[in-house]
């Protein structure tokens, strides 16, 4: 006899209809109305309580949510240990987006990884410089090919025995990388569109998927933007991971390492730090109010 109350979690959510993972398999559920009243929404990766309605059919009501590990906005998901950062060398690596992905992760504490997907296609190897560029910035980045292979093991190793949410702007590759790793999970894939530059959304929905013993694959739809406007001016700096041990040495306490005199920060633009993301900084600041 299956319990009234059981706890599981949340793999995937559609039109108000949640899929919940139990011990005791998944069920399909609605949330309370407890929930729209307090302006709470259920997210993909929710430890959740359900009320069973129906043990044979497998549906109930979703509760409770328990307290998050944490939360991301975009794209919206809770407790996942990392977020798998995917860009792709073809077409070329929009950086403004790719910092932003970056910031907004490290705004939220969530632990970023960059794969930069397609090196077979980089003639000219110049995946290379951006492996420097973000290794210098305190990422794990690593190249990888679904058609060479290259990287794929590495990646794997990555992701053992933690939830993992891929993410990044439509037509990198995040199915098929994921399908490669997982072949049996079958994610769909959409190809490039050549008239415009762009992804074909495929992946319409984040799902959840368990792929091991304590290993758990997010797949999420691509975007074409993404924002800091939340973000206050003056506390961009904590998210660049290559300012921190330098930035508390300034001579101005509440120096935002751009005009100001004898600044740490600056003094390692072209040796710790690199250029162009101390210039894709400033260019941050330059929008902020």
């Amino acid at each position: 006899m299956i319990s009234a109350i059981l706890t599981g979690r949340i793999t995937k959510g559609v039109g108000g209809l949640y899929a919940v993972a139990t011990p005791f398999g998944d069920f399909s559920c609605r949330a309370r109305g407890v929930f729209k009243k307090h302006e709470i929404t259920p997210l993909v990766g929710d430890l959740a309580e359900i009320s069973v309605i129906d043990n044979d059919a497998k549906t109930g009501y979703v509760q409770n949510i328990l307290p998050r590990q944490n939360e991301l906005l975009r794209p919206k998901v809770a407790n996942v240990d990392q977020v798998i950062v995917v860009c792709s060398i073809r077409p070329t690596i929009n950086v403004h987006m790719l910092d932003a992905f970056l910031i907004s992760c490290e705004a939220q504490n969530v632990n970023a990884v960059l794969c930069i997907n397609k090196v077979d296609l980089d003639e000219d190897g110049s995946h290379k410089e951006f492996l420097k560029i973000y290794s210098m910035a305190k990422y794990h980045a690593l190249a990888v090919s679904v058609k060479t292979g290259q990287g794929m093991s590495e990646l794997q190793n990555v992701i053992e025995e933690k939830t993992s949410i891929f993410a990044g702007a439509s037509g990198v590759g995040k199915s098929s990388i994921i399908n490669t790793l997982f072949p049996k999970l079958d994610f769909a894939i959409g190809g490039l569109s050549e008239k415009i530059g762009r992804g074909k959304h495929t992946t319409r929905h984040t799902q959840l998927v368990k792929v091991g013993e304590k290993t758990y694959v997010v797949d999420s739809p691509g975007f074409t933007s993404i924002s800091i406007d939340n973000i206050p001016k003056r506390e961009l700096q904590e998210y660049y991971p290559e300012f921190e041990e330098h930035r508390f040495s300034c001579f101005f306490n509440a120096c935002i390492h751009v005009t100001e005199p004898d600044c740490a920060v600056k003094q390692q633009v072209g040796i710790s730090i690199h250029p162009q993301r101390y210039e894709q900084y400033k260019s941050f600041l330059d929008r902020m109010n």
